[in-house]
């Protein structure tokens, strides 16, 4: 299970199960709090670095690319590692995609099969976390409304905030785990966005 703030679980996951969904070496554990920084508007341009050497590997093959989790908001705090959606025909189909992406240096360390068919490769040298789904894939919707109503309203933006620096303070074996933990605050805020939107629709 990735690290994104938008997996959708009912409770953390277990050492075991991040282990089985984990390729090549487990992650480290944390055993402290989890670090929260100001925001940089580095990020927006490292993105655009990712963005660029992305679709070079890929060609059509990357049918969207978007940054996307906190550091994809302006002014808003975060940890400091940029979230990275990338939308390909059949994520499943790793040979569609996965010996280009390693020939310009990403390296595959996620891969979940029995959820949304979920990979994530870490960056050759900037901290990020690349996430791959199948085109049509809700979860795709999901990070999308996610990131712009946090973009545009500024009562979720702060609740989200508190609930952040709250569960940062806590000492967390996994960073995931921390991740997991505000899977609830997380449904909520989509909910309420999902539902201003359908009203904007209705009028």
């Amino acid at each position: 299970m990735s690290e994104t703030d938008l997996h959708e679980i009912s409770k953390p996951m277990t050492e075991e199960q991040i282990r089985r969904i984990t390729v090549g070496p487990t992650p480290k554990q944390m055993s402290g709090k989890v670090d929260l920084v100001d925001y940089d508007p580095a990020w927006p341009v490292l993105f655009t670095r990712e963005n660029e050497r992305i679709k070079s590997a890929l060609g059509s093959k990357a049918l969207s690319i978007e940054h996307v989790g906190s550091t994809s908001v302006p002014g808003f705090p975060a940890k400091p590692i940029i979230d990275i959606l990338l939308v390909v025909e059949s994520s499943a189909d790793e040979k569609s995609y996965l010996p280009a992406l390693e020939a310009a240096g990403y390296v595959l360390r996620i891969r979940e099969p029995d959820w949304h068919e979920h990979r994530m490769f870490k960056g050759p040298d900037t901290n990020i976390n690349l996430h791959v789904f199948s085109k049509g894939d809700d979860e795709i919707e999901r990070m999308l409304i996610f990131r712009d109503w946090l973009r545009e309203n500024p009562t979720d933006r702060d609740f989200y905030l508190r609930t952040k620096r709250e569960l940062a303070q806590k000492d967390w074996n996994f960073v995931q785990n921390y991740a997991d933990a505000k899977s609830k605050v997380v449904e909520s805020i989509i909910a309420r966005a999902r539902s201003s939107r359908q009203n904007r629709t209705v009028t």
